[in-house]
C-alpha cells in the first residue's frame, strides 16, 4: 500500500483525519478542474452559493453571513449583477431594501458544473474500481457521511 494512504489496521484517529483532511482537498481541486463552466471567484462561488440555499438576501445579509464588510459584499455582488448571475427587486415587505436572487442563467451553470464533476466522477469510478471495490466504496461514502451527523 503507498505510504500516501491511510491504513486503517495501523493509523490513529489523528493520521486518518490528516489523510482524509488531504483527500478531500485534493479531490475538491480535482472536481473543480473537470468542471470550469463559470470562472467565478471564491467570494463569488460563496454568494451564489448562499443566494442558491437561501432563495434570496440583501448585500448586508450576505456580508454578515460571509464575514465581510457591505462595501466588500457588494463589489462582490456588482461584478455577479453585470455578469447576469445575480439579480435584485425590491423586497416586498420593505421596499428600501433589495432582495438578491439567483438568475436562470446562475442555476444553469449550477446544473452544468455539476453534471460534469458527476459525469467524471461516475467514469472515474467505473473505470478504476471493480464491482467489488466499487461496494466497498458506497459503504466508505455511508461512514463518512457520519462524520456530518449532528
Amino acid at each position: 500500500m503507498p505510504a500516501q494512504f491511510a491504513d486503517p489496521e495501523t493509523d490513529t484517529p489523528h493520521a486518518l483525519a490528516v489523510e482524509l483532511r488531504m483527500l478531500a482537498s485534493q479531490l475538491r481541486r480535482r472536481l473543480r478542474q473537470e468542471a470550469s463552466a463559470a470562472d467565478w471567484t471564491e467570494s463569488q462561488r460563496a454568494v451564489l452559493l448562499r443566494l442558491e440555499r437561501q432563495e434570496a438576501a440583501t448585500v448586508t445579509e450576505l456580508a454578515l453571513a460571509e464575514g465581510v464588510r457591505s462595501q466588500s459584499m457588494g463589489a462582490t455582488v456588482a461584478s455577479l449583477i453585470e455578469a447576469g448571475y445575480v439579480r435584485g427587486a425590491p423586497d416586498p415587505a420593505d421596499g428600501r431594501r433589495t432582495l438578491l436572487s439567483l438568475t436562470p442563467q446562475a442555476r444553469k451553470v449550477f446544473r452544468q458544473v455539476r453534471a460534469a464533476r458527476e459525469d467524471w466522477l461516475q467514469r472515474t469510478i467505473s473505470a478504476r474500481y471493480s464491482p467489488t471495490e466499487q461496494r466497498q466504496l458506497a459503504g466508505a461514502v455511508r461512514l463518512l457521511q457520519r462524520l456530518l451527523e449532528a
